[in-house]
């Protein structure tokens, strides 16, 4: 169970070094990507999360608002080899990330002022441990009808543990037989679909992975 005390403590980043066949990033190098992401911020403008996997039933971090959100552009993907966390290098699964193209729903978090620079730093420790993902700013729809930018983070795509095809097959086998000290990446998977059956939220690349697995499973 991913918590607070988990990333402040360091611990986080000292599991997945110690069981992922590529590096972990240090403390500088992720506190140093997290200030270059707000270097893009529109002053003035409050600064929104957009959640698509666990931070959607796990958030970890405190928020001043929560809206059903639509990110434009983007769709969900397990297109990032994983070896740590809910993995080994030895019996690898798949990371959920986001790819170009389509749309993808989940949650935008409005975070408050007073406390920004704390929750961000949980989240990219939780994010950026290893490189994987590229944070960006993207514009969202939010379920009132605004449109907010968003921090999303998103595949990135030069990193060695980039899949550029996601092939569902593919991805099941990996899902249904990865496990590690943070539980099994099946686990994760069915998760994810509860959370967005929760919010009502379809997403047909999730849902076909689910069926895919439990084929694999029974």
């Amino acid at each position: 169970m991913l918590t607070r005390d988990l990333f402040d403590s360091g611990s986080y980043v000292d599991l997945l070094a110690g069981t992922a066949d590529q590096p972990a990033w240090t403390m500088e190098a992720i506190e140093q990507s997290m200030r270059d992401t707000l270097s893009g911020r529109v002053s003035g403008e409050a600064v929104w999360l957009f959640a698509y996997g666990s931070l959607m039933w796990n958030p970890v971090i405190d928020a001043e608002e929560q809206q059903l959100a639509t990110l434009g552009g983007w769709h969900r993907s397990f297109c990032l080899r994983l070896s740590a966390g809910r993995a080994t290098p030895a019996v690898p699964g798949r990371m959920l990330a986001l790819r170009e193209g389509e749309e993808c729903r989940g949650l935008a978090f409005r975070l408050a002022e007073d406390t920004l620079l704390d929750e961000l730093r949980l989240v990219w420790i939780r994010e950026m441990v290893h490189g994987l993902y590229r944070p960006v700013w993207a514009q969202a729809r939010l379920a009132d009808g605004r449109r907010v930018s968003v921090i999303a983070f998103v595949a990135e795509t030069t990193h060695p543990q980039y899949r550029a095809t996601d092939e569902l097959n593919a991805v099941a086998a990996d899902v249904a037989m990865a496990s590690g000290p943070l539980g099994s990446n099946r686990e994760y998977l069915t998760r994810l679909d509860d959370a967005l059956a929760r919010w009502g939220i379809h997403d047909p690349h999730v849902s076909d992975l689910v069926q895919r697995v439990k084929v694999r499973v029974w």
